[in-house]
C-alpha cells in the first residue's frame, strides 16, 4: 500500500506541514530512476527521493544525503531557490503536487510502472523526469480532483459494487474488507463496516510486515509486523530500508546465481568436448596393437616397405600396416609403441580433467543449492566470501580469449595482441603444438594444437602459416615467409618484451595470406 491513495493522502499532509515555507535548495539525479530534491530553512535541511523502476515506485526522506561528485545532472533548475507555498492532494487520485512560487508546481505520479515527476507552471506541463512517459504532457492540471459520490445511496444504486464507490482502495483494502462476515451482511451492516474501514484508513497506524521476502506497508492491521509508527513519513523510510535490503538480497542471489550457472555451463559443455575426446582416443585402433603385430611378424616384412599386410591375431582378420621405408621392421614397431606412449600419456591427462571438472560440477551445484535456499543479505555475502564466489569470475575459456578455426580436423588457436600472444604461448600451448609466426614482423602468434600419434598434415601447416601471415603487417603482400616449429623450441627470456620470444629451431615456407572465414 505505499503506493495506495490513502496513504499517499496521509504523507501529502504530513509534507505540508512540514514543508510550508522551506526552499528547494537542489534537484538532482545520480542514479538512474532516482529524483533526489533537498529543501531548507535556513537552519536544517530536508531530502526527498522519488524511485521510479518499472518494477518498484516509491518515496522516501533520508536524513542526509550526500551527493556524488560525478555521474551527477541538474533537473528542474527553475525551481531552485524558490520557496515552497504548499503541497495540494488530489481527490480520489495517487497524486500530489508541490507547490512553489512563480505558479510552479512539482507534480508526483505515483501510478505503479508509470510513475512519473512532471513540472507544471501555470498549470501547464514544462518538463518531465521520465521523458519517455511522454503521454504525461497531456496531464490537465485542473482534471486531476476526481469527486465521488460515495454516499450510502451510491453504494446501492452501484448494487453495492464497492469498486464503484471506492476505486482507490485497491486490493489490499478490498482484500480486508470481503471477509465472511462481510458476505453475510445486510446492506447496512455492509456499509457500517466500509466507513469504519475508511476511519483506519483515515486514522491509520502505518504498519511494515514482511511475510514471505517482499515486506508490505499496510494501514490496516496485518500479520508478521515488524515495525508500526504514526508518522506517514518515517513508514517510508523503514518501509524502504526492509525492501532495499530484500531487493539487495535478490539481486545479489541472482548475479551469484548467473556466475555459476555461466561456470556450470562452460564445465558441462567441456566435459561434453572431453568425453567425445576420450572416446575417440578408446575406438581408435590402438597404436600399442600394431607395434605388438609388428614385433611378432619381424620376419615377414620386407626391407623399405611402405605397407604390409599381416595378420591381426587381436581380430583374426588381415591388416595393413604403414611403415616408414627408411626405418626396420623393429625400428618401425618402436614408432608405434612410442605413439602407443603418448596416447597412454594423453588418456590419463584427459581423465584426470574429467574427473576434476566432474567434481567441479558437483561443488558448482552444491554452491547454487546453498544460495538458492538463504534468506539473508548478510548469510549470504558470509556464504559468498567463504567459499570465493563474490569476486570470483568465470574463467575465460579459450574460445573467448584466442580466434578460432578449424582445418581438417585441427584447432588453429590465433592471438590477438601482444599481451594475449604471451598467454597463447606461454599458458595456452604445449610443447608438442606447432607454433607459427610471420617471419621478422609483428603479428599474431598461431598454434595448431597436437593430436597425439599424427604428424600436422601438409595442408594444414599451410592454412596456419597463411593465417599467421594475414595475421601480421605482411597482410597485404602477395607471399609471405612464415617461420613454424614445435612449441618446445620456443622460449621467453626474462625481459622480453609483450609478444616477443627466442626461437631455438625454426623452418620457414613462403605462403599466401589467409584471412579466418
Amino acid at each position: 500500500m505505499h503506493n495506495n491513495y490513502y496513504y499517499i493522502r496521509q504523507l501529502s499532509a504530513q509534507l505540508q506541514s512540514t514543508l510550508q515555507g522551506w526552499t528547494l535548495e537542489t534537484c538532482f539525479s545520480q542514479e538512474k530512476d532516482e529524483l533526489v530534491i533537498g529543501f531548507t530553512n535556513g537552519s536544517a535541511e530536508f531530502y526527498s527521493k522519488a524511485v521510479l523502476t518499472p518494477g518498484f515506485a516509491c518515496l522516501v526522506f533520508p536524513e542526509t544525503f550526500a551527493r556524488a561528485r560525478k555521474n551527477s545532472v541538474e533537473l528542474f533548475e527553475e525551481l531552485t531557490g524558490l520557496p515552497v507555498k504548499g503541497v495540494t492532494q488530489f481527490l480520489n487520485e495517487r497524486s500530489f503536487s508541490v507547490d512553489f512560487e512563480n505558479e510552479f508546481r512539482l507534480l508526483f505520479k505515483m501510478h505503479g510502472n508509470r510513475s512519473n515527476i512532471i513540472l507544471f507552471q501555470k498549470e501547464e506541463p514544462v518538463s518531465l523526469f521520465h521523458n519517455k512517459l511522454g503521454g504525461d504532457y497531456e496531464i490537465k492540471f485542473e482534471q486531476l480532483h476526481r469527486p465521488l459520490d460515495q454516499s450510502f445511496e451510491a453504494f446501492v444504486a452501484s448494487n453495492y459494487q464497492i469498486q464503484a464507490l471506492f476505486p482507490t482502495f485497491g486490493k489490499p483494502v478490498l482484500q480486508y474488507i470481503q471477509t465472511a462476515a462481510y458476505q453475510q451482511a445486510s446492506p447496512v451492516e455492509k456499509w457500517e463496516i466500509i466507513q469504519q474501514i475508511l476511519v483506519q484508513l483515515e486514522n491509520p497506524v502505518f504498519y511494515i510486515s514482511q511475510a514471505d521476502v517482499v515486506p508490505v506497508l499496510s494501514l490496516l492491521p496485518v500479520k508478521h509486523v515488524v515495525h508500526t509508527t504514526k508518522s506517514a513519513i518515517e513508514a517510508a523510510n523503514l518501509f524502504y530500508s526492509l525492501y532495499a535490503k530484500v531487493h539487495t538480497l535478490a539481486t545479489e542471489k541472482e548475479e551469484a546465481i548467473r556466475l555459476l550457472n555461466k561456470r556450470k555451463a562452460q564445465t558441462e559443455n567441456y566435459l561434453a568436448k572431453t568425453y567425445d575426446k576420450l572416446a575417440q582416443l578408446e575406438d581408435a585402433f590402438k597404436n600399442e596393437h600394431l607395434a605388438n603385430i609388428l614385433m611378432a611378424n619381424l620376419h615377414q616384412i620386407p626391407a623399405r616397405a611402405e605397407k604390409v599386410e599381416l595378420l591381426d591375431f587381436y581380430h583374426n582378420q588381415p591388416i595393413t600396416i604403414k611403415l616408414k621405408k627408411d626405418l626396420s621392421p623393429q625400428r618401425n614397431a618402436e614408432v608405434y609403441y612410442r605413439k602407443a606412449k603418448n596416447e597412454k600419456i594423453e588418456v590419463g591427462k584427459i581423465q584426470e580433467a574429467i574427473e576434476s571438472k566432474e567434481q567441479e560440477l558437483q561443488t558448482l551445484l552444491t554452491h547454487i543449492q546453498a544460495i538458492q535456499e538463504i534468506k539473508h543479505l548478510k548469510e549470504l555475502r558470509t556464504y559468498l566470501k567463504m567459499h570465493g564466489i563474490s569476486s570470483e569470475k568465470a574463467e575465460p575459456t579459450p574460445d573467448q580469449l584466442f580466434k578460432k578455426t578449424e582445418y581438417m580436423g585441427y584447432e588453429i588457436w590465433i592471438g590477438k595482441n601482444a599481451k594475449n600472444n604471451d598467454l597463447l604461448t606461454q599458458k595456452y600451448a604445449f610443447k608438442e603444438d606447432l607454433w607459427l609466426h610471420a617471419k621478422d614482423v609483428t603479428g599474431s602468434h598461431v598454434i595448431v594444437k597436437y593430436q597425439a600419434g599424427k604428424n600436422f598434415p601438409e595442408p594444414v601447416i599451410e592454412r596456419a602459416a597463411g593465417l599467421a601471415a594475414y595475421f601480421s603487417k605482411l597482410r597485404t603482400d602477395t607471399l609471405c615467409p612464415v617461420i613454424y616449429t614445435p612449441k618446445k623450441y620456443v622460449r621467453k627470456p626474462k625481459g622480453l618484451p609483450e609478444g616477443a620470444v627466442v626461437i631455438d629451431k625454426e623452418k620457414v615456407m613462403m605462403v599466401e595470406p589467409f584471412p579466418l572465414k
